[in-house]
């Protein structure tokens, strides 16, 4: 009970620095550190005539982490009446919801938004389409691909623009009998792209294609398809072609003079650190089953305290990063199952049934876990095989030795002497000594037992055992 109580206080602690983090992060929209604010307040209002940009860099799926920061960049830099905002990009594709969100804040935005793929080797998959599509100057670096947009609906929920679709997929979806649901799904984001497209004065027609056909291109091809608007090999080089462009902003021509612009970086928050480091489908799985073993470790060993402490906070910290990932509850329900199976083959003799039976649910949930499309957003097979291998392991051989010592027969104290074997030394009737172990016991009998007779304990009651004849 003792033990419980300290998780408990554990868990409070834990969840009430997560609400701290969280609202210092959400005031200060996370684009920079509280020490740097401090140390460097914002001059920018009192120098009109300076001309800067801002830059953020987006690595990775596009996600709610990765959506709220870059809108309240946006945000920020319209705040502070930046000459545009440069969104370095490289993305595999990621979640319809956060791209929506993306977009809304970009076809808004008060300053104009400059996307470029890059470096060499970076793409623009999926929701990166969307994203470069909405900008209003839309640049790639040599080496870069964009393209393959088709929404992917898994498990039918709502859907995502995931990664490439297999070629028979495509095909599938574009005969007679596809369903009504995929239909809508396909024919919204359709008529969604060909609007952003339009907007920006785009190729509408190729821009169908990546969603309908899952279409790619490389730069060159994208610059000659009027996807992009150009190819340039660094960031200054982007900032010298783009120097006296007009662009249309909201309900005004602003005229770009970036030439010489200054640079400023926006930095990602501490809590959208976190939530980068911590929001990928393989660590908030491995951060969950740290926290179960934890936490049950503890309750099975009462006073461990550190396995308790660190698997509390190990399952905070998932739950966390679940906020910002598209859970299957199907595939959670199917872990737990998973874990009751293991331990039922602790106490009943099923042959390995049970073990077999976990494995397959603990491997089915592990698939599962995430109703998203794309292996960004699934647990790797890398991570499943060595999980499930030690969960295994784990309840079957180490829950198994310490359930067989908890039934075995104590063999030390006074619990120790019942089953035990001796010999009388002085005749009970009905009461005598008995040798047991090397030692002299008052014993009691039901029946009269003669000096040499060998005789078993039955029985320990304070300083007397009671015997009777073997």
């Amino acid at each position: 009970m003792r033990s419980v109580w300290k998780l408990l206080g554990v868990a409070l602690t834990a969840l009430t620095l997560l609400s701290v983090v969280h609202p210092a992060a959400a005031q200060d929209t996370a684009v920079a550190e509280s020490d740097t604010t401090d140390a460097e307040p914002d001059t920018t209002a009192a120098e009109p005539d300076r001309v800067f940009v801002y830059r953020v860099e987006i690595d990775g799926a596009i996600q709610p982490a990765s959506a709220e920061f870059l809108v309240n960049a946006i945000a920020k830099a319209g705040d502070e009446r930046a000459d545009a905002l440069i969104i370095e990009l490289d993305t595999p594709g990621g979640l319809v919801d956060s791209t929506r969100d993306i977009i809304q804040a970009m076809l808004s935005s008060r300053v104009p938004v400059v996307v470029y793929v890059a470096p060499g080797g970076a793409r623009a998959g999926s929701a990166g389409v969307f994203i470069t599509l909405a900008a209003h100057v839309a640049a790639m670096a040599p080496g870069t691909n964009i393209g393959a947009a088709t929404p992917i609906n898994i498990g039918g929920g709502d859907f995502s623009p995931g990664g490439p679709a297999p070629a028979d997929s495509v095909a599938e979806e574009q005969t007679e009998g596809q369903s009504d649901l995929e239909r809508k799904i396909l024919n919204d984001t359709v008529a969604f792209i060909r609007t952003i497209a339009e907007k920006r004065g785009r190729n509408a027609e190729w821009a169908e294609r990546a969603v309908r056909e899952a279409d790619a291109i490389t730069e060159t091809e994208a610059l000659e398809l009027n996807v992009i608007d150009l190819v340039v090999p660094n960031l200054a080089k982007l900032l010298d072609e783009i120097d006296g462009r007009e662009i249309e902003v909201l309900d005004r021509t602003v005229t770009l003079a970036t030439a010489q612009a200054e640079i400023r970086d926006i930095p990602k928050g501490l809590r959208f650190r976190i939530l980068d480091a911590i929001a990928n489908p393989n660590i908030a799985f491995i951060l969950m089953l740290i926290g179960i073993y934890g936490i049950f470790f503890e309750l099975m060993n009462p006073g461990s305290i550190l396995p308790g402490v660190a698997g509390v906070i190990s399952l905070l910290l998932a739950f966390f990063a679940l906020q910002a990932l598209p859970v299957n509850y199907v595939g959670v329900l199917l872990l737990l199952f998973a874990l009751v199976l293991f331990i039922a083959e602790v106490k009943i003799v099923s042959y390995g049934l049970l073990t077999v039976s976990g494995i397959i649910a603990f491997v089915l949930g592990a698939t599962m876990l995430f109703d998203a499309p794309g292996s960004f957003f699934r647990v790797s097979w890398s991570v499943i095989v060595p999980a499930v291998v030690v969960t295994a392991a784990f309840f079957v051989i180490a829950l198994g030795l310490a359930y067989r010592t908890w039934r075995t027969q104590p063999t030390t104290g006074r619990e120790g002497l019942v089953g035990e074997r001796g010999v009388v030394r002085r005749g009970v009737d009905p009461t005598g000594q008995v040798l047991v172990h090397g030692e002299l016991w008052k014993a009691r009998a039901d029946e009269p037992l003669e000096s040499g007779t060998e005789v078993e304990v039955t029985a320990v009651d304070g300083l007397t055992i009671h015997v009777k004849r073997t």
